[in-house]
C-alpha cells in the first residue's frame, strides 16, 4: 500500500516553493494543512537541492529548521522525516523526535551511517550523478541508468547491512531529476519492479520535476497533471512512498489505486 509524503520545504530557494515556508508560522500552517489533506509523513527539509543549488550553513539550516520540527511535533501526530546531508543536523531533529532520515548523498557520510545505526530509524538512500551544484551538467551511464541504479543499490545496501543498518529500515530512491536525463527518469519509472525486486522499501520523488517540464513546454507551477500521471505509475507499481508536494490531489489518487492493487493481487 502506497504512502504519501508531505513535501515540506522551509527553504527560499527550492525549485517549486522555494519562499512560501519559509517563515515558522507558514511553515507550521503547511505542515497542519497536510496532515489534514492526508499525508502519512512529513519530509523536512531547509536546503535546497535543486540543480546548481549552492550549500547553506549547518547553522542556517538549524536555525531553519529546529522550531518547525517542535512545533509541528505538538501539533499534529504524524511521522516526521529530516531531509539532510548534515549528520549534525539529522542528529538535532532526531532528538527532537523526528523518526525518519533522508539523505540525497545515500549515507556516503560515515558519520550520518553511525547515527543511522545508532538510531535506527528508517533510512531514504537516494542515488545522484555529482552534487546538487553539478548533478545536471551532462549526466551519463555507460552501462545505462537502471543497470547503474541496481549495481549501485545492491553494493550500498549490502555496505549499510555490514555496518548495522537493519534491512527493514532501509528504502531505497533511485533520485528521480538527480543527476538523470529525461529519458533517464522515464527508464527508471519504466522499470520500478526492478527496483522493488530489490526487497527494499522503494521511494519515488517525482513531484512537479523539470523532466516533465520539458516534455511538455510547460513550468513546475502547470504540471500537477502529469505529476499525478507519472505517480499513478508509480503506485500501479507497488511503491512504498511517493514523494509530493500536493497532498490533497494525490490522496484520492493514492487511495483508489492501491484499492485497485490489491483487487488485482
Amino acid at each position: 500500500m502506497t504512502k504519501i509524503m508531505g513535501i515540506l520545504n522551509i527553504t527560499p530557494d527550492s525549485y517549486y516553493d522555494g519562499g512560501k515556508f519559509n517563515n515558522i508560522d507558514a511553515a507550521i500552517l503547511q505542515g497542519i494543512r497536510m496532515f489534514n489533506e492526508g499525508a502519512d509523513i512529513i519530509d523536512i527539509g531547509a536546503e535546497s537541492t535543486k540543480p546548481g543549488a549552492i550549500p547553506v550553513s549547518e547553522k542556517d539550516e538549524l536555525e531553519r529548521i529546529l522550531p518547525i520540527i517542535r512545533a509541528l511535533k505538538k501539533e499534529i501526530p504524524l511521522p516526521l522525516s529530516i531531509d539532510t546531508l548534515k549528520p549534525k543536523v539529522a542528529e538535532a531533529a532526531l532528538n527532537e523526535g523526528v523518526s525518519m532520515l533522508n539523505d540525497i548523498t545515500g549515507f556516503s557520510n560515515p558519520d550520518m551511517v553511525s547515527l543511522a545505526v545508532q538510531s535506527q530509524v528508517p533510512i531514504c538512500i537516494m542515488h545522484m550523478q555529482g552534487t546538487p551544484k553539478t548533478m545536471q551538467n551532462n549526466p551519463f551511464y555507460k552501462e545505462g541508468v537502471v543497470p547503474h541504479l541496481i549495481d549501485w543499490f545492491l553494493n550500498r545496501t549490502m555496505q549499510l547491512l555490514q555496518l548495522g543498518i537493519k534491512k527493514e529500515n532501509i528504502i531505497i530512491d533511485p533520485g528521480i531529476g538527480f543527476g538523470k536525463t529525461v529519458e533517464d527518469n522515464l527508464k527508471i519509472l519504466h522499470n520500478l519492479q526492478k527496483f522493488k525486486g530489490l526487497d527494499f522499501s522503494v521511494l519515488v520523488g517525482l513531484s512537479r520535476k523539470s523532466f516533465m517540464s520539458r516534455i511538455l513546454n510547460k513550468t513546475a507551477l502547470e504540471i500537477l497533471p502529469a505529476t499525478i500521471a507519472m505517480n499513478s505509475i508509480a503506485v500501479l507499481k507497488n511503491t512504498d512512498i511517493i514523494r509530493v508536494h500536493d497532498v490533497l490531489e494525490h490522496r484520492q489518487v493514492v487511495d483508489v489505486l492501491n484499492s485497485y492493487n490489491v483487487i488485482a493481487e
